[in-house]
C-alpha cells in the first residue's frame, strides 16, 4: 500500500462557497472519547483516497491574503485546486491529475499514480513553505524540517464534529505553532506565531476537510492567512 512518509510528503515538489474551515470547526466533542491518533498519522499515513469514488471530481477552495506593507507575499489570491479521480491498481489506490490554481497562478502538480493518500496535503505546504522562505528569505529545507519537527512534537489533535452533507460528522482537528520558542524565531519577522490547523474525517472524499495557516500581530494585524477547504457544492 503506497502511503505518503511524513518526510516525503514534505519535501515532495509541495469567503469560498461551502468552505468548511478549521476556524468555523465547532468545540470538541464529547462522542468520541478514545485516544486521538497523531497527527503525522492523520496527515500521511492513512488511505485517504480510499472513500473518493473513481470518476469524482474533489475541489477545494483556497485564498491567501496578508497585509504586510508592500505586499512581500504578493496580490491576494483567491483560486481553486481540483483532484480528478480514477482508479489505481490496488483496491484503495487512486491515479490522480491534479490542478492546482487556475491560469498565470497555475502550479505544476503530478500526475500522481496509484496513491493512497490525498495529495493535497504536501502540495499545500509545499506551496506555502516556497513563498513564505521566499519572504523570509530562508532555506526552505530549514522550514520544512521545522513543521516536520512541530507535527511530531508541539501538534494537537482534537475529536471534534462538523457539519457535513446536512449532518454533524466525526473529524479531528490539527494544531500546532512550529516556529515558537525556535532557536531562529527572531528571524521569523513577527511571522513566528504561525498557527497551523488542519481538519481531517473519514466521512469527507479524500479525507482532508481543510488547512490554514494564519499569523497576526499583537494587536490583531493580518500578516498572512492562507487557507484550503473542501467545497461540498463542487463534490
Amino acid at each position: 500500500m503506497r502511503l505518503i512518509p511524513v518526510a516525503a510528503a514534505l519535501a515532495l515538489g509541495l469567503s469560498a462557497p461551502t468552505l468548511v474551515s478549521a476556524t468555523e470547526t465547532p468545540a470538541p466533542t464529547q462522542a468520541n472519547a478514545t485516544a486521538a491518533p497523531s497527527a503525522a498519522d492523520l496527515l500521511f499515513e492513512q488511505p485517504q483516497m480510499k472513500n473518493a469514488a473513481p470518476g469524482s471530481t474533489i475541489t477545494y477552495d483556497y485564498l491567501r491574503r496578508s497585509g504586510i506593507a508592500k505586499g512581500p507575499f504578493g496580490a491576494p489570491l483567491q483560486d481553486t485546486v481540483t483532484i480528478k479521480v480514477e482508479p489505481g491498481k490496488q483496491p484503495d489506490g487512486r491515479n490522480m491529475d491534479v490542478a492546482m490554481f487556475s491560469g498565470l497562478n497555475r502550479r505544476p502538480a503530478g500526475p500522481f499514480e496509484d496513491m493512497v493518500g490525498n495529495p493535497i496535503v504536501p502540495l499545500f505546504l509545499e506551496n506555502h513553505v516556497m513563498a513564505l522562505s521566499k519572504v523570509l528569505e530562508a532555506n526552505p529545507r530549514y522550514l520544512k524540517l521545522a513543521i516536520r519537527k512541530g507535527m511530531r512534537e508541539k501538534a494537537t489533535v482534537t475529536p471534534v464534529k462538523i457539519p457535513f452533507d446536512g449532518k454533524q460528522v466525526d473529524a479531528y482537528r490539527i494544531e500546532m505553532q512550529p516556529f515558537l520558542g525556535d532557536p531562529m524565531g527572531e528571524r521569523m519577522r513577527g511571522l513566528e506565531n504561525l498557527t497551523y490547523t488542519f481538519v481531517t474525517s473519514p466521512s469527507v472524499p479524500g479525507e482532508i476537510v481543510s488547512m490554514e495557516a494564519v499569523s497576526k500581530t499583537k494587536d490583531g494585524g493580518e500578516l498572512l492567512e492562507e487557507k484550503l477547504g473542501y467545497d461540498q457544492k463542487a463534490g
